[in-house]
């Protein structure tokens, strides 16, 4: 696809403006420059928290139908103009055609929940009279929005990541400024472009586009900001942390995933699965399964056939229909995968397929053998590897799955309902899926880890209650 630069503006509060430097966006594949975007200084940034104090304000007094309205529009709005919103997604990241055009349908979905989610906050009625001396009150409680909240997303799911965040907020009656990774900023900027054409109040909603290290402080650290909601990586997360101050926090900050594959298992359907969980995205993915458990009764089985369906995966043109997998977001990237995979080869990790690169293309890798004191045994991955371990019972692949200090998502393959049971009761995380990969997700369920996984829960009802809080109102009544 020919891309031509025509120069996009960022989203400050409800205006597209232009700033006084660009940040060149690159498609990973060539590096090739598809077209720029504003580099916003942290005086944008200080502007746009103000005009966002009036936004707050604005987007607490919409009712209820009024919110749910502008974000069923724009969900359709996104819907109407699916291919621009994949082909964006396809040449800005690392995903092929059909995996952005399956995110666009899931940001499609992640709206429309919020809209419904905005009808069902609730609240309850308290009975004060269960304390002595309080016969005479009666009350309740209701949620109301906190006012502003920042958001910094990541690169690997730039238009659904987004929509996580942004759905929520406006369906709670609060305002938003979301701060997109600097590598995929145009996907992000298409859903402001959604909820501008929604009619969404202006001041509301604003997409910032610029380098975390001069703006993302700015938004972290500013007193009006009332919460951060991140997803990206351990060590900017803990940053984030010391300077946020006294604000609300969540944070989903990627995994290690392990899976469980027990004898009574269906193999084949433990194979394709686990396949798509390790390379869907190029392995960019914080549920995407690093290492796997295989029962040793079946381990040859297993890997055999796990290595023949890796081999048969279609690596190349990302835009290409019959293509599986293409590049990281950047060779710079793929070269961290390669050092982390020849540094597992130096310390005695079996290479069964894999293990080139050309460019920022990385080769889906199978390792096995894999010792413990490995980067890539501890940390995660963020790439195309997976690794593969024998186990003598699920005791032992329970213990193993909880030795890292991640707890995001699990899975387990079984057809014992008492293996399934145990595994959920003694496995560290936030999520386990049955007979299903540690990548499975839906939209509406809560979302979130354990460890060093995060805090909090997306998930468009979880995060409406991290985005809300609740008031309580008590009446003393004088005639009783």
């Amino acid at each position: 696809m020919t891309t031509q630069l025509t120069g996009q503006k960022m989203f400050l509060a409800g205006k597209w403006v232009n700033g006084d430097r660009i940040i060149e966006v690159r498609d990973p594949q060539d590096n090739s420059i598809i077209d720029t975007v504003p580099a916003a200084s942290a005086k944008d940034m200080v502007n746009c928290i103000e005009e966002a104090k009036d936004g707050a304000e604005i987007a607490a007094s919409m009712p209820v139908h009024e919110r749910m309205k502008v974000i069923n529009v724009a969900a359709d709005y996104i819907e109407q103009n699916l291919e621009k919103y994949a082909r964006t997604i396809a040449t800005e990241s690392s995903k092929t055609i059909r995996e952005a055009s399956k995110e666009v349908q899931r940001c499609v979905q992640t709206l429309r929940i919020s809209a419904e989610e905005a009808r069902r906050i609730h609240g309850e009625t308290i009975p004060f009279d269960q304390m002595p001396g309080s016969e005479n009150r009666v009350g309740y409680y209701y949620r109301f929005p906190i006012g502003i909240i920042g958001a910094i997303t990541p690169f690997n799911d730039p238009l659904n990541l987004v929509a996580h965040k942004v759905g929520p907020a406006i369906a709670s009656g609060n305002a938003i400024i979301v701060k997109p990774a600097t590598v995929t900023p145009l996907s992000a900027l298409l859903l402001a472009e959604a909820f501008a054409y929604a009619g969404l109040p202006p001041k509301v909603l604003s997409v910032i586009t610029g380098y975390g290290n001069e703006i993302g402080d700015v938004l972290v650290t500013h007193p009006a900001v009332r919460m951060i909601s991140f997803t990206g990586g351990v060590e900017v997360g803990e940053k984030i942390t010391r300077k946020a101050g006294l604000k609300k926090i969540s944070m989903e900050l990627g995994s290690n995933s392990p899976v469980i594959v027990l004898e009574d298992s269906d193999i084949d359907d433990a194979v394709e699965s686990t396949v798509s969980g390790a390379f869907y995205a190029a392995g960019q993915n914080c549920l995407s399964v690093q290492r796997i458990y295989i029962q040793e009764s079946i381990l040859y089985s297993f890997q055999t056939k796990f290595v023949e369906r890796t081999n048969q995966y279609c690596v190349g043109d990302k835009q290409l229909e019959i293509t599986d997998m293409g590049p990281l977001i950047t060779e710079k990237e793929a070269i961290r995968v390669e050092n982390l995979v020849n540094e597992a080869i130096e310390k005695g990790a079996l290479l069964l397929t894999g293990g080139k690169r050309n460019g920022a293309f990385y080769l889906p890798t199978v390792l096995t053998n894999v010792p413990k004191n490995c980067t890539i045994a501890t940390d995660e991955i963020f790439g195309p590897v997976v690794l593969l371990y024998s186990v003598p019972d699920l005791d032992e692949a329970i213990r193993l799955s909880n030795e890292v200090n991640y707890g995001l998502q699990a899975g387990i393959f079984t057809k014992s309902i008492d293996k399934a049971h145990r595994a959920i009761a003694k496995m560290d995380v936030g999520g386990i899926m049955i007979n299903d990969s540690s990548d499975y997700r839906i939209d509406s369920m809560p979302f979130g880890g354990v460890k060093k996984s995060g805090l909090g829960r997306e998930g468009i009802k979880f995060s409406v209650q991290e985005m809300t809080e609740p008031k309580v109102v008590c009446f003393k009544l004088s005639d009783y």
